[in-house]
């Protein structure tokens, strides 16, 4: 499933049809296997079932969980498809919406809902004083300032006291901590992805973030494993849980595997270098927003490179579709 494109999907759910995207053409050489790895040692990995599949080098990058819809939940695709059509027959009939959470995820949910149903009475709550201050001052005010043109009450400064759930959407009332009461008949819970980094700690001598994320050396390896790997949102090496560290991670991954195998030592290779302020796209539906790119762009820039399309049309190719 194509995560750029599933915010989009709730307003618009013909979508699912073009995100999701089966692995049968994803490789021209080698093969791609369904299961789950509970077991990883320096030469081999091991699946549930028993299966044993041997390795030179091997990477770890099993990424994040998120609230439901944004990310599926478990391994059924049809299951995904239920929770993404419930949440969006919920979200039609909804007068009133409340988002709990203004990173990337939630910012771009109110701009999208805004957009398609802007009959709808928005809320977007931040515990933060500004919308992504690690960024400077003009991206987060120009998302505000175009997230209230298009009738979005943005609340920042103000932690939700108590969320009913934090993996699904809900009917319900939730308290800031100035006391006020917002009641919503859909609450969206959008307070950040949490790495799926089980299988990576069962590794020797790993180091866990306080995020839950992996430490690794300067070549991406998290243990005493020499030709393991970890990679993306299990990867706690100062880049965001975020495509575009992704980017900037599995080139390097690829060249320097390449050279491991024809071999070079990986000591020998550059070490891997991560953003030291990542680029940031933030659409707010299909025509407006704001993003980073080491200076802050608006709506055309937006627009064209993620908003029209949200990356579809790419990674439709890369999976052979």
């Amino acid at each position: 499933m194509q995560p750029p494109a599933a915010i989009r999907a709730l307003l618009q759910p013909d979508l699912l049809d073009q995100i999701i995207l089966p692995y049968d053409r994803l490789l021209a050489h080698g093969r791609v296997v369904r299961g789950r790895a509970t077991a990883v040692t320096q030469s081999e990995v091991t699946l549930e079932d028993g299966t044993v599949y041997p390795a030179d080098y091997i990477v770890l990058a099993t990424g994040s969980s998120h609230s439901a819809p944004f990310k599926p939940a478990g391994d059924s695709i049809e299951d995904f498809r239920k929770i993404n059509a419930d949440v969006s027959a919920k979200l039609a009939t909804a007068k009133s919406v409340l988002i709990v959470g203004a990173g990337a995820v939630g910012t771009e949910l109110a701009g999208e809902i805004a957009a398609a149903q802007p009959d709808k009475i928005i809320t977007l709550v931040s515990s933060d004083m500004s919308l992504f201050p690690m960024y400077p001052d003009k991206l987060g005010a120009q998302l505000k300032r175009k997230l209230e043109r298009a009738g979005v009450n943005v609340v920042l400064g103000q932690r939700a006291e108590n969320l009913q759930k934090l993996d699904m959407p809900y009917a319900g009332s939730v308290q800031l901590t100035d006391g006020r009461v917002i009641n919503a008949d859909l609450v969206f819970p959008v307070i950040g992805s949490r790495p799926n980094a089980a299988l990576a700690r069962t590794l020797p001598r790993v180091t866990i973030a306080p995020t839950g994320r992996i430490k690794t050396d300067k070549w991406l390896r998290p243990s005493e494993h020499p030709n393991v790997f970890i990679a993306g949102d299990i990867a706690d090496v100062g880049d965001g849980m975020t495509i575009v560290a992704i980017s900037r991670q599995n080139p390097w991954l690829i060249k320097t595997l390449k050279r491991a195998l024809s071999g070079h030592a990986i000591e020998e290779q550059k070490p891997y270098t991560p953003w030291k302020k990542a680029p940031i796209l933030l659409p707010l539906g299909p025509k407006n927003g704001n993003s980073w790119l080491f200076a802050t762009v608006g709506d055309w820039v937006t627009r064209q490179m993620k908003g029209k399309n949200l990356f579809i049309p790419k990674y439709r190719k890369a999976f052979g579709r």
